[in-house]
């Protein structure tokens, strides 16, 4: 018996709007079969297409239900191919962009529960903040009235939960595809309106690209990211301590790395292989080149650019000799 055989879907679209009851039927159905065909899950897009009406119950079981479909039963279970990530993309966007708050949790949850997914999943999902950010539209700006050019601390939240997703099961250094998506919010915001977290983050993303592409050993994202504790308390603190608690906090940027050894290069090489083999996708690491070419693009180097430079030269990490000019350039302009 298949999960939607509880509910009438004709019913439901003709009336254009789910209510409770069809998801307490619905939730029932499921608990007793456990299985979503694809199928089944095409079906369950279309009654959230067709239903502008809403009850509260419905978000959490399709995010839920979708999840579990893709994430824990479309093979292969517990991962996302590049396949499955296409067919989800293009259930809950148009021409690129989320349209619905639900969407969007859809896809965070799906990075969530997996165990690797494949880096353009990732992209995608920064886009949807990117596009918030540097255009002031979408789901993530519904009823808000804010400007492009300013990033939330609720959007940098967001971001940070999208870059753990992606190196849950393994440390995996920010790829250049994760990277771009940042330079590009970094670019939005620098004459903008930017929440204290966002330095923290960017900084701490970037130099965990250059730290990689340097040939250190990477911590998990979980610690390489971690938000600073003094942001939770910055509304309790001065200027002069609020600026403290930045500057110690980019100070133990580094702490994590070291340099890798041979064995770790290899391990490091294996953990990209499986990701590339599971997912169906290449894994693009930042590479030094690049990183060079695209801090300071355009002759600018932003202030959270800059700050992360003269760490770099005042903390003395042995980096990629293509990144010295800028660190060079960063510290003779200070």
């Amino acid at each position: 018996m298949g999960v939607l055989s509880a509910v009438s879907v004709l019913e439901i679209k003709a009336r254009g709007s789910i209510k409770d009851a069809d998801v307490l039927k619905l939730r029932r159905s499921y608990y007793d079969d456990g299985r979503i065909s694809a199928e089944e899950a095409d079906t369950i897009f279309a009654l959230n297409d067709a239903c502008p009406v809403q009850d509260p119950a419905w978000a959490d079981c399709f995010v839920e239900t979708i999840t579990d479909y893709i994430v824990d039963q479309a093979p292969p279970e517990g991962y996302l191919t590049a396949a499955n990530a296409a067919w989800l993309i293009e259930r809950i966007s148009k021409d690129g962009r989320i349209e619905s708050k639900t969407e969007l949790e859809l896809l965070v949850n799906v990075l969530d529960k997996a165990r690797w997914a494949p880096q353009s999943l990732v992209r995608f999902a920064l886009d949807q903040v990117k596009y918030a950010v540097v255009e002031g539209v979408g789901p993530l700006r519904s009823g808000k009235k804010l400007q492009p050019g300013v990033i939330t601390e609720a959007e940098v939240d967001l971001l940070r939960r999208m870059l753990y997703a992606f190196g849950s099961d393994g440390n995996i250094a920010v790829t250049q595809p994760e990277a771009e998506a940042l330079f590009d919010i970094e670019e939005s915001t620098a004459d903008g309106e930017a929440h204290p977290s966002w330095r923290d983050l960017f900084v701490k993303a970037i130099a965990n690209c250059v730290m990689a592409a340097s040939g250190y050993a990477a911590p998990p994202r979980e610690i390489a990211l971690a938000r600073d504790a003094w942001l939770d308390r910055r509304g309790d603190l001065g200027v002069d301590e609020m600026l403290g608690g930045m500057v110690s906090g980019l100070k133990g940027l580094f702490g994590g790395y070291r340099q890798q050894t041979s064995e770790e290069r290899a391990i490091a090489r294996l953990t990209q292989q499986k990701v590339e083999i599971v997912t169906n996708e290449a894994v693009t690491p930042v590479e030094a080149d690049w990183l060079a070419s695209r801090i300071g693009r355009d002759g600018r180097i932003t202030a959270n650019e800059r700050a992360l430079l003269m760490f770099l030269k005042a903390e003395s990490p042995s980096v990629a000799p293509a990144l010295q000019p800028l660190i060079e350039r960063a510290a003779a302009a200070a």
